[in-house]
């Protein structure tokens, strides 16, 4: 349903490339799909041709663009798992940041409003949160973002709806951690979080060993209901 296409970057001397799913007829609404550290992989594309069939414009940005060209892993790939890592920590994410809102401006002209949502995971949960901070997002959805008790700092910025999906077994995310983002956000007027007992880092992947069925369809259905709410 998508095909790649060439964004220009928010300082506009230069372009890269997105993963764009456009529905049929004339969108009303975009998501901006944010990847995990696996790059614009066929999960994050099968993510962004769900949105576009339920009549969203999709766009998934490259966000390794600047230290790797076509970044396409699999986690449950021992090898590529590690390449992953290798690549996020060479991630400079303010500058990831930067590159989304490079994508929202993108969204905003094709479908002529401002009606661009977010949904992120791993990685792009953390960046999910960082957008609804940083940029004039209009709904952010993060699933399994870690080291967003780090940013809390930020919260006083944003501005728009933000929902949030905590594995409480989470491996990436430990319990102190998942305490600090209730204490400092379960009290926000603008954020949303959601717990799912017992459930790991990943559970909604598209496809793949991490996934569970019933509670990433049980998330899906809330993001779904969360976006047609805030982009009405």
């Amino acid at each position: 349903m998508g095909a790649l296409e060439q964004v220009k970057s928010l300082s506009g001397d230069t372009e890269f490339p997105c993963y764009v799913a456009k529905p049929d007829g004339k969108p009303g609404a975009a998501i901006i799909v944010i990847q995990e550290i696996f790059g614009v992989n066929k999960g994050i594309r099968a993510k962004c041709d769900h949105w576009a069939s339920l009549g969203y414009l999709a766009i998934a940005p490259d966000l390794f663009w600047r230290i790797n060209e076509a970044t396409d892993l699999d986690a449950d790939v021992p090898e590529q798992f590690q390449t992953a890592i290798d690549l996020m920590n060479k991630f400079d994410q303010d500058q990831g940041i930067r590159d989304i809102e490079a994508a929202i401006h993108f969204a905003q002209s094709a479908i002529g409003s401002h009606k661009v949502g977010c949904v992120g995971y791993c990685l792009g949960g953390r960046l999910a949160f960082m957008t609804a901070c940083r940029t004039d997002i209009r709904a952010s959805v993060g699933y399994y973002g870690v080291g967003i008790d780090g940013l809390l700092g930020e919260k006083h910025a944003i501005a728009h709806e933000v929902m949030l999906h905590i594995p409480t077994a989470d491996g990436f995310v430990p319990a102190d951690a998942q305490a600090a983002m209730h204490a400092g956000l379960d009290d926000h007027p603008k954020v949303t979080l959601h717990n799912y007992e017992g459930l790991d880092h990943g559970f909604a992947a598209q496809f793949g060993a991490r996934r569970d069925e019933e509670a990433a369809t049980l998330a899906d259905s809330r993001t779904e209901a969360f976006f047609k709410e805030n982009l009405a």
